[in-house]
């Protein structure tokens, strides 16, 4: 498989680097984003011959690049923001709007590509409850269902525990892993069927839904973890 990779310098986007670097049937992967994927927080990346990096800075138009963006069995959409802070109009901006630029140019050239987008646990698909991010996520989760790729999947994990070196990029997001890694242990001991997922699920996941086609197009921690 030729797979397409944007936000591989972030937690869930190192995972799944990690994890098409290693797995024999993936033959290609592109890291689309503003920086390299070789300089990802998890250092040396494992079999990185297979890796290129393709920059591109303006994540809203892709005129620029269009002749390098067909060819590809799936895309991994792993770019995301917190929406602390934002107004609805700012983070529909940077969710829904950069993640349709993106995958209708690639809808256009990829026919047969699944896309996979990285949601979140209480997205809310009915675009009208009370929480702002999980309505913006859900109208974005709701377009991208609607273009024609063979197939799309939107990924709703909880909490993930990294593991294999990854670190997530935003420094306080560290700090607080640092802090939570402990009783995430003790969760996963006491309560097994609690909303935890690891990076490395996350990545096995992605990649299975790209090989084999699976009935549901939502997946939730438990599902991710099934994978």
């Amino acid at each position: 498989m030729n797979i397409l990779i944007f936000g591989a310098t972030g937690m869930v986007g190192q995972a799944v680097l990690r994890e098409c670097l290693l797995d024999p049937g993936v033959t290609r992967v592109v890291a689309l984003g503003r920086s390299p994927a070789r300089e990802t927080p998890m250092g040396r990346l494992p079999e990185a011959a297979k890796l290129d990096d393709l920059i591109h800075t303006d994540m809203y138009d892709y005129s620029a690049i269009a002749e390098r963006l067909s060819g590809f069995d799936a895309c991994f959409f792993c770019l995301g923001v917190s929406s602390a802070g934002m107004s609805e109009a700012a983070y529909t901006r940077v969710t829904h709007d950069l993640t349709l630029a993106a995958a209708t140019a690639l809808a256009q050239r990829n026919p047969q590509m699944v896309f996979t987008y990285v949601s979140g646990r209480s997205t809310d698909s009915s675009e009208r409850g009370p929480i702002m991010w999980a309505r913006v996520k859900g109208r974005t989760e709701n377009a991208l269902l609607k273009l024609p790729f063979k197939a799309a999947y939107m990924f709703r994990p909880g909490v993930i525990e990294p593991l294999d070196g990854i670190k997530p990029k935003s420094k306080v997001y560290r700090a607080a892993y640092v802090l939570l890694m402990p009783y995430l242990s003790l969760v996963k001991f006491l309560w097994p069927q609690a909303a935890l997922t690891t990076t490395r699920q996350v990545g096995k996941a992605m990649i299975a839904v790209a090989r084999t086609r699976v009935s549901k197009q939502i997946l939730e921690v438990a599902d991710i973890n099934a994978l």
